[in-house]
């Protein structure tokens, strides 16, 4: 098994920046991809950020250009930058290894001002 624990999400105004943070523990040996998905309340999750072994990341067309994600082994960590109240969601720190996919418990970004 493995867990996901992410951290880092908040109240932010418009324009602002936050950092997101996942670590993953339990039994890991070949994390295939490990990254970021989002859902807003009333639409379906979608891809911000994954990253495959070799840590090249894909971003979402939505966050293209703003956020930026790096990966260290076990971790993944997430730069928003000029966050807009159409960023606001539950963040979900995302992996897969091998046939299985796990996910974090999410970790709330509100913007506001």
């Amino acid at each position: 098994q493995v867990q996901l624990v992410e951290s880092g999400g908040g109240l932010v105004q418009p324009g602002g920046s936050l950092r997101l943070s996942c670590a993953a523990s339990g039994t890991i040996f070949a994390i295939n991809n490990m990254g970021w998905y989002r859902q807003a309340p009333g639409k379906q999750r979608e891809l911000v950020a994954v990253a495959d072994r070799y840590g090249s990341p894909r971003y979402g067309i939505a966050v293209k250009g703003r956020f930026t994600m790096s990966r260290d082994t076990a971790k993944t960590y997430l730069q928003m930058n000029s966050l807009t109240a159409e960023d606001a969601a539950v963040y979900y720190c995302y992996l897969q290894q091998e046939g299985n996919v796990y996910w974090g418990q999410g970790t709330q970004v509100t913007v506001s001002s």
